[in-house]
């Protein structure tokens, strides 16, 4: 408020209350009778009557043109009231009075500096509690960034294959790329006994730490399981029921097959996963391995059927996961299984690690600006 207001009495002149208006540049004055606030002299009481008064204006009485009985505040409301009451009443200005005294007078022009001030303090309070907020959600996140590279570090130590095993029927070579540093995506390379060797690749629904959970658990189930038979269908059966307590919107996508290294003959059976693809080196042609079953994980009794393919010295079998196909460009294609099928015959006669680079390099071509989607896995192996 602005205390010790101008005070005039009510037989003071129209003329002098403008006077002392002009002279302070204030919008009001209070008058007062014998200390007692009897009325208040505003632009807004000057203005509806002079338009109307008679010649000899400026030496009426205050008394004439004065708001009688004015509003008045408490000095010890806030402003926030304040501001209420005035917009309520439909005045710019308040006289504060204690104990019948007028001790000041609050206008408009009050309120609005105060709020002005009162919203920069405020803004300033919000900005630096947002920025300290933001401080610690930055430590935060490097903390969790930290802690999620040495995850991603363990799950690949620990869950996956440090390379592909050495088996002299087989070139492999690898392509592995995780969306975020921990992944659902999981391999294995497995050897039940000396004459068969055994491959899954899997993909647990969802991304980051729930995906690799269910892979990390995958990983454990499939290790055990892998040991009782050569058989796919049976492995696929026991890894399903060793994942039948996920939660509901968790799953497992899997494709397991078995080399007979006497035989030659490649065993596999599919659970819900994108079909491999196999090159056959005296037809140069690619089709995929088809072979049905449900996703693991969400049926406790299912069973899975067993499909068979003899392998000739220099047939490829390629693996993949649904974040290749699923790879987008600019115009929203994807990339699809048709132009992967393509890529494999055209580059059939390089060999598995030279595959693997210029395919990388393929597909970073056609997502042209659009980032992945998904992990993706692709695994290549060349048949000697």
């Amino acid at each position: 408020m602005q205390p010790n207001p101008v005070s005039l009495r009510p037989d003071q002149t129209i003329q002098e209350a403008i006077g002392r208006m002009n002279e302070l540049r204030i919008g009001a004055v209070l008058v007062c009778d014998n200390s007692r606030l009897v009325g208040i002299f505003t632009e807004r009481d000057f203005l509806r009557n002079a338009a109307i008064a008679e010649p000899g204006w400026r030496l009426y009485p205050i008394e004439m043109w004065m708001t009688k009985d004015p509003h008045t505040i408490a000095p010890n409301i806030g402003w926030e009231e304040a501001a209420f009451q005035m917009e309520r009443m439909r005045v710019r200005h308040l006289p504060v009075v204690e104990d019948g005294l007028a001790i000041g007078i609050i206008s408009s022009r009050h309120l609005i500096a105060h709020r002005s001030k009162y919203l920069d303090q405020m803004i300033a309070r919000r900005t630096s509690e947002l920025r300290l907020a933001n401080d610690q959600l930055l430590s935060r996140d490097a903390e969790m960034t930290h802690y999620m590279k040495v995850a991603a570090k363990l799950q690949k130590k620990l869950v996956l294959p440090h390379s592909p095993p050495n088996w002299p029927e087989f070139d492999w070579s690898i392509y592995f790329a995780p969306l975020e540093p921990l992944g659902g995506d999981y391999y294995d390379f497995v050897m039940p006994n000396d004459e068969h060797l055994g491959f899954l690749i899997a993909d647990a629904s969802g991304h980051s730490i729930p995906a690799a959970m269910v892979a990390i658990m995958a990983s454990q189930a499939f290790t055990e399981v892998s040991k009782e038979t050569v058989q796919p269908s049976s492995v696929l059966a026991a890894l399903n029921k060793r994942l039948n307590d996920l939660a509901e919107d968790r799953f497992v996508t899997g494709f397991y097959g078995v080399f007979n290294r006497r035989t030659r003959e490649f065993t596999y059976a599919n659970a819900g996963h994108p079909f491999p693809f196999h090159y056959s080196a005296k037809r140069k042609m690619t089709q995929p391995l088809w072979a049905r079953g449900f996703l693991l994980g969400v049926s406790l009794d299912e069973m899975y059927t067993e499909k068979r393919l003899h392998l000739e010295a220099g047939d490829r079998l390629c693996f993949f996961t649904d974040g290749i196909p699923d790879c987008r460009n600019d115009q929203g294609e994807s990339f699809g299984t048709d132009r992967l099928a393509a890529f494999i015959t055209e580059n059939a006669h390089r060999r598995p690690a030279d595959f693997v680079e210029v395919f990388r390099n393929h597909l970073k071509v056609f997502r042209e600006n659009q980032n992945p989607t998904d992990d993706m896995t692709l695994i290549t192996l060349e048949v000697h």
